[in-house]
């Protein structure tokens, strides 16, 4: 029993809609791990610099990290940070600037906490250990790259 037309393109109609749709389902996103390790200094306007890694899906990656930040800023401190990187498709979506509204005070040694989140939609969730001395209340942006 053949189909008849209608059904022919009622049937390939189907087919290419399940196609289509599978094509426009987002990938899977992963989570990954973090360490980032950086220096900051100001005097009103600050600059920070350093290094990281990122563990992805069994890789390792090395990351370099930059930026400014303006608001009451003064002192010089390192900060070593580890976490968790959430909403990664591929590790180079860890590309971009982050940005965050900051409030700390390090006399020596202090803990830090940070959430922050990219134009890509990753989002780092870390925690560490401040050393130094500054007291700062200022907007940062933070670039990160894959070196």
């Amino acid at each position: 029993m053949p189909f008849s037309l209608s059904r022919r393109l009622a049937l390939l109609t189907a087919i290419a809609l399940v196609f289509v749709a599978s094509l426009s389902l987002p990938a899977h996103a992963d989570d990954g791990t973090v360490r980032l390790k950086f220096f900051k200094a100001g005097w009103f306007v600050g600059a920070q610099a350093g290094s990281g890694i990122l563990s992805y899906r069994d890789q390792i990656h090395a990351l370099s990290l930059g930026g400014l930040s303006a608001g009451l800023t003064f002192g010089g401190s390192v900060t070593d940070l580890v976490g968790t990187v959430k909403n990664l498709r591929s590790p180079y979506d860890i590309n971009g600037v982050y940005s965050a509204i900051g409030v700390g005070l390090a006399i020596g040694g202090g803990a830090r906490a940070i959430q922050m989140q990219n134009a890509n939609g990753v989002v780092l969730q870390l925690q560490g250990e401040q050393i130094g001395l500054q007291a700062d209340l200022d907007l940062s942006g933070l670039n990160i790259t894959i070196k």
